[in-house]
């Protein structure tokens, strides 16, 4: 099968690799739909974050289900399945605590299952795969994939954030993810959603999720900027989706005291002074995003064309085209790539 390999920072490749094959009786194989290419995945193209060894990339994913192991009782071959981008088997103490990212079998498919490619072998797949009500229609694709990761991260922010009726939510980074999160504020009632973004495209697209402000200011001056337009107090609800010492520290500031933050940027280098949070009086919640504890509910809701997460994809490239849309992301000159076969 074809798929991406990253050997070096700005060096993505398409190879030939083996086809995966059930090797534990909860497994799954699924023929790939469509990919995309992520926001975290240009920590390593940028050197940022350091590849030891050639990388299987990917972890964003919807297919059909070719083979099943013995013990897979959830799916069935043919089913179209939706799948987190963290394996878990959804029946651990912290699984059913609705925390599958931790679930004490996690593992993350980048890297070393890589789903940016023709094939997966999806582990512990009755806990990390969901099926659709039936077969899509070529249009709900980038819908579905959407809740693999952004959209499915972009609404565990807005629920770590508790944003909700009669609350003023900020959203600090105007990637896939935060986009995904005005979403999410919007759908769960938000009275007011500030989206922080200084990309023109990106704001309309905030706008058609539900942003009701724009804020291009950045850190103090974005602060300040949110505290202006809350009555000096602050938003009741921030995320973060950016993950740089800047995005993080404007958080905090744009979080009235007593408000809550959600965090899903992935961080490099970020140090949050102990003082400061002290301070601030606010309840943080973030991490890797559980997305498995919301797939029926994306799934259902994209199903029934309640929500449009697919409009997220300003790009689509087939694989072999892979290189191009890792050069579009970095140069922002796309916000999300999705790669189809």
């Amino acid at each position: 099968m074809r798929g991406v390999v990253m050997h070096a920072p700005g060096d993505v490749r398409i190879e030939r690799r083996e086809d995966p094959r059930i090797v534990e009786p909860t497994d799954a194989i699924i023929r790939l739909s469509a990919t995309c290419i992520c926001g975290s995945d240009l920590w390593p193209y940028r050197g940022i974050e350091k590849i030891e060894s050639p990388l299987l990339m990917g972890h964003e994913y919807v297919g059909v289900v070719e083979q099943i192991g013995d013990q897979v009782t959830t799916i069935k071959v043919g089913d179209f399945v939706v799948g987190s981008f963290v394996i878990s088997d959804n029946t651990c103490e912290i699984c059913r605590a609705g925390f599958q990212s931790q679930c004490e079998h996690a593992s993350f498919v980048a890297g070393g299952i890589g789903t940016q490619a023709e094939k997966a072998r999806i582990p512990y797949a009755d806990g990390t795969l969901v099926a659709t009500p039936g077969q899509p229609s070529a249009d709900l694709i980038p819908a579905l994939l959407a809740a693999s990761d952004v959209l499915g991260t972009g609404w565990f922010a807005a629920v770590a954030a508790e944003a909700g009726p009669g609350k003023t939510v900020a959203v600090v980074g105007d990637g896939a993810v935060g986009l995904m999160a005005i979403l999410a504020a919007k759908h769960r009632g938000a009275e007011r959603i500030i989206a922080m973004s200084r990309h023109a495209g990106r704001q309309e697209l905030a706008r058609f999720y539900g942003a009701t402000d724009i804020v291009t200011e950045r850190g103090d001056a974005g602060v300040a900027k949110i505290k202006e337009l809350t009555g000096g107090l602050g938003a009741h609800s921030v995320v973060e989706a950016v993950g740089t010492q800047e995005s993080f520290m404007q958080a905090v500031g744009a979080t009235r005291g007593g408000g809550h933050l959600g965090y899903v940027g992935v961080n490099h280098d970020v140090t949050i002074p102990g003082i400061q949070l002290f301070f601030a009086g606010i309840h943080t919640l973030g991490g890797p995003a559980p997305v498995r504890r919301f797939l029926p509910e994306l799934i259902q809701l994209i199903w029934d064309r309640t929500i449009d997460p697919g409009k997220v994809f300003d790009l689509r490239l087939p694989l072999e085209r892979a290189a191009e849309g890792y050069r579009a992301m970095d140069e922002r000159r796309a916000t999300k790539v999705m790669l189809t076969f």
